[in-house]
């Protein structure tokens, strides 16, 4: 199950206002305050609270308010430097009666009997001062509420060459992206967090790829930009090239607002492990048969491709000297394994091996014999480290014994029918929840280290976006396996290469620290309030982590390095199905054959569930 299985908020939810065209780079606040727009004034830069440069207070008008997120400007007149605009946003806003020194005062008040005024006050957190002139605003001056072109300039996006909608902020206006910093330009990878099942972190990864991928930022690039997410909860991302049944005229205006279009995914294609037990490679889905292709590794490509250490994905202890085994018959294993036939089973020394199974055999074999040990286990390994080798060696079997096959006969003129393939098409969806986790590890390492060396190969231009979930499983903070090693290479150099890492997960304090520190755009949905203490948090205000706490689906806070202070925004409902009910008119197949009955290999009694002999006086009840 998707995070938009349990989270779904409604379409007409958000209150969407007037798209502000975008400023030039070549004016500045001071001008765009007297460009034309209306300026709503909203009070004046309070003088009982302290007026920094990075932070101020703006005292309400009567007839005045602000609320959290807000955008305000102030502008201060300096001898010899001429206007200085101080923006910033709205991150705390107090009430309080003005003349009252108890808490039973507020009754004396309300009855007209002490005089008092009820006063509003907004903590503004400044994002930007142009000129970059670091002086305070003065008590007095007048504070509005920026709109237009002046909120454009405010929050920087006046300097986004190349803009990407990432929702509507709580004025009703677009919130945007820099694409500089999600392409490589000058950052990359994308870290959101939250809690499963009401955070939306798969939908907003989701809608995130959506926008860059409709909206025209990457201009002629988006030819050659793809997307490769893994699937963990379910079978709901198989259907993300048709349209949602609950796409109305509402919810495309909330595209449109963003200057989207409210479609599917138009390129997409499906892979699934293979049917356990089954010799033909069907996929291990129910909800779509037709546009799924089944995907498993032949043992000659294990042998060839040195995939070994990805079998031993779980996260260990450094010092286990087990490895060395892994490493020792790993490359003894690319020596001498010779294909046998089309079905993808090899030959080493003699011995034909058509199963994983049977490779799990003559591996164990070998590094325990005496006469083969050194060979295959490695000079003077001890007894001990072979056995704890041959031990999680063995634990591999049933999870990846459906996956590393010899036993099926591949397509003569299509050999790689049965490989992950991200060139085919510009969305690539691999489902994994059908596999055990040490699977689901192993997939995932291989598959990424694969896609790390074809683009080191063809070199830079192509942009590969990468959605890995539950990404505190593959990438923990402590310990060491090969997926991790992957992903912190992908996280340190990916950008260079043109692979972006979208990584969510349940707690970022979790998370390998440098695969965070690395992720240029950090977003968080809701929140566990002992995890929004966690200093992996720093980024957001006070008042945020509070309000992260409280977050509804569909709610996120996006940070981004030219804007000091997060962004709250909301996105619009999906236009593509995140469920078989969601389909309006499938264009696919499903499969009528029922699940099988996971009780079917018990022993059954011989004589039937009720006979006719036997009266306990109990009152009988229909058989099963």
């Amino acid at each position: 199950m998707t995070d938009t299985d349990s989270e779904p908020y409604s379409a007409d939810s958000t209150v969407f206002g007037s798209v502000s065209s975008p400023a030039t780079s070549q004016q500045s606040p001071a001008s765009l305050l007297s460009s034309g727009d209306a300026e709503e004034e909203v009070g004046k830069v309070a003088g009982t609270e302290d007026s920094t440069p990075l932070k101020f207070h703006v005292a309400l008008s009567p007839d005045a308010y602000l609320q959290l997120d807000d955008v305000v400007s102030t502008r201060r007149e300096i001898p010899g430097r001429g206007t200085v605009v101080t923006s910033g946003v709205v991150t705390e806003v107090v009430a309080r009666h003005e003349g009252a020194a108890f808490g039973s005062d507020v009754f004396l008040i309300a009855d007209g009997i002490l005089p008092a005024n009820v006063q509003e006050i907004a903590e503004v957190t400044t994002t930007r001062v142009d000129p970059e002139c670091y002086v305070p605003p003065r008590p007095g001056e007048v504070a509005i509420r920026a709109a237009g072109t002046a909120r454009d300039a405010a929050l920087y996006f006046d300097r986004m060459d190349a803009r990407v909608p990432a929702g509507i902020g709580r004025d009703g206006e677009p919130i945007y992206l820099n694409l500089e910093f999600l392409d490589g330009t000058r950052g990359a990878h994308v870290s959101i967090s939250g809690i499963s099942g009401v955070a939306t972190k798969t939908s907003f990864a989701l809608f995130l790829l959506h926008s860059l991928f409709t909206s025209g930022a990457l201009g002629a690039r988006a030819v050659n930009a793809k997307a490769l997410i893994f699937s963990v909860k379910g079978e709901d991302l198989l259907f993300v090239d048709q349209p949602n049944a609950r796409l109305d005229d509402t919810l495309r205006a909330a595209y449109a607002q963003l200057g989207l279009p409210a479609r599917p995914f138009a390129s997409a294609g499906f892979y699934a492990p293979p049917l356990p037990g089954d010799t033909t490679g069907r996929p291990h889905v129910t909800g779509r048969t037709s546009g799924v292709t089944a995907f498993w590794w032949t043992l000659a490509e294990f042998c060839e491709r040195e995939l070994l250490p990805y079998v031993f994905a779980d996260t260990e202890d450094e010092k286990n000297q087990y490895t060395i085994v892994v490493h020792q018959v790993t490359s003894r294993l690319r020596r001498e394994a010779q294909a046998a036939g089309n079905d993808g089973a090899v030959a080493v020394d003699g011995t034909i091996l058509r199963t994983w199974a049977e490779m799990i055999d003559f591996i164990c074999d070998k590094v325990t014999d005496d006469l083969t040990r050194p060979d295959w286990a490695g000079p003077a390994i001890g007894l001990g480290t072979v056995n704890a080798f041959v031990r999680r060696l063995r634990s591999s079997q049933r999870p990846l014994g459906p996956l590393l096959r010899g036993d099926l006969s591949t397509v003569t003129d299509r050999p790689v029918a049965h490989s992950i393939d991200t060139s085919q098409q510009q969305v690539t969806v691999v489902d994994l929840h059908n596999l055990p986790e040490r699977a689901q590890r192993f997939v995932v390492g291989v598959v990424l280290a694969a896609e790390t060396d074809r683009k080191e190969q063809a070199g830079p231009g192509g942009l590969l976006f990468t959605m890995v979930d539950e990404l505190n499983k593959y990438a923990p903070r402590e310990g060491s396996s090969p997926i991790k090693d992957v992903l912190l290479d992908i996280a340190e150099r990916g950008r260079s290469l043109g692979i972006i890492l979208i990584g969510a997960q349940q707690t970022a304090s979790e998370v390998e620290r440098r695969i965070v520190s690395n992720s240029s755009i950090k977003i968080v949905g809701r929140l566990d309030a002992a995890e929004a203490g966690r200093p992996e948090y720093g980024f957001l205000p006070a008042s945020q982590r509070q309000r992260a706490t409280l977050a509804r689906p569909g709610t996120m806070f996006v940070s981004q390095p030219e804007i000091p202070v997060p962004l709250a925004v909301e996105f619009p409902f999906p236009a593509w199905a995140t469920r078989l009910s969601e389909v309006a008119a499938p264009t696919f197949t499903t499969s009528s054959a029922a699940r099988p009955d996971p009780f079917s290999r018990l022993p059954q009694a011989e004589s039937g569930p009720w006979p006719d002999d036997t009266d306990d006086g109990a009152i009988d009840e229909p058989p099963y």
